[in-house]
């Protein structure tokens, strides 16, 4: 579902959706059919001018993720080579 709103409307909209779900960028950008490159600079640069406070919630919640992201890289690895054993076993 791609997102076509006012450009001061999309920002907050991404951040209030980040905040509220935990979001990571790449969910949001999922979610809201933008690309990632979108989302960061919408919640960064762009909501930095139209919401401050907002813009330091958020600013938080990627620091969190992106210090996070290491556990996260090393579970979907830990997914995928299980998956992959589960399939040779069944062969």
């Amino acid at each position: 579902m791609k997102m076509h709103i006012c450009d001061d409307e999309r920002p907050v909209r991404l951040a209030l959706y980040m905040l509220e779900h935990n979001a990571t960028v790449r969910s949001a950008a999922r979610q809201f059919g933008v690309s990632k490159s979108t989302v960061h600079k919408d919640v960064t640069t762009n909501l930095k001018k139209i919401n401050p406070g907002l813009f330091s919630e958020i600013n938080h919640l990627l620091f969190v993720n992106k210090s996070e992201r290491h556990f996260r890289g090393g579970e979907a690895t830990k997914q995928k080579y299980k998956r992959l054993r589960e399939e040779q076993k069944s062969r």
